[in-house]
């Protein structure tokens, strides 16, 4: 299990970068209307954060090892 921290730890502090930053778009702007899918919720916009994030830091993974 630590080998696979490890391994990905990059790619952890991408998804941890990207919840917070999901949450503070939906907290500081956020959708009113309630129509928006993604930003009206905020379990919403934390996953989605989440993901992106973790998909912008694995670009910067050396996968050669």
């Amino acid at each position: 299990m630590k080998t696979l921290v490890k391994k990905h730890r990059l790619i952890l502090i991408g998804v941890a970068i990207g919840a917070v930053s999901g949450y503070a778009y939906y907290s500081f702007v956020g959708c009113e209307s309630g129509t928006c899918a993604i930003t009206s919720d905020p379990l919403n916009s934390t996953l989605y954060g989440s993901v992106m994030g973790g998909l912008v830091f694995s670009m910067f993974e050396n996968t050669a090892e």
